[in-house]
């Protein structure tokens, strides 16, 4: 990696991508001092790292309090939808009833489908991550979801509707993407 200029990246054209946030987050963290702010992210997240190695799914990164996972990168598989919704109400559900370093918290939850490039750039601190629109529009899912809730694409939906049960939010005005249908994932049929 050091000694080339190659772009290291590869073409998904069928991925999901989930992104998970806890909620008022910052005004909790306010009152905590550093160590323990780190010591509660580092119990939550490695309960989920639990989840997503339980589901043989590919953790992206974590960033502040946000945590970015795929399926379908990089080895394709065709349940990539339907393996991250199920890993989605296992979030919620552990966030329902886990205190964590002594806090109630909740996860909004966002997931999307569709084709991604996934890959290595640049020259230092080398990371697997992934690019394109169905990752900005995951997290757009997820930012704009309520709390404790997990919003779903239409694309998503239509990929699981057989296995979950989703119910439409109607048409939500999506920063960068305008008005989008979208869809709330409740539980598995």
């Amino acid at each position: 990696l050091k000694t080339s200029d190659a772009t290291i990246a590869d073409d998904y054209p069928a991925a999901s991508v989930l992104f998970a946030d806890v909620v008022d987050f910052t005004p909790m963290s306010s009152g905590m001092e550093p160590a323990e702010l780190v010591g509660l992210l580092d119990e939550v997240f490695s309960a989920i790292d639990e989840l997503v190695d339980d589901r043989d799914l590919e953790k992206i990164k974590t960033i502040g309090d946000a945590y970015m996972v795929a399926a379908g990168v990089p080895e394709p598989r065709d349940d990539h939808a339907e393996i991250l919704c199920d890993l989605a109400l296992a979030i919620h559900d552990l966030t329902a009833t886990t205190r964590f370093s002594g806090h109630r918290i909740q996860m909004r939850i966002g997931v999307n489908s569709g084709p991604v490039v996934a890959g290595i750039i640049g020259t230092r601190k080398f990371s697997y991550d992934l690019w394109g629109d169905t990752v900005n529009t995951a997290s757009r899912m997820e930012s704009s979801a309520g709390h404790g809730a997990i919003r779903i694409t239409a694309a998503t939906r239509n990929l699981v509707a057989d296995h979950f049960v989703c119910e439409p939010e109607g048409a939500a005005d999506i920063k960068g993407k305008g008005s989008m249908e979208v869809w709330r994932l409740v539980g598995r049929r």
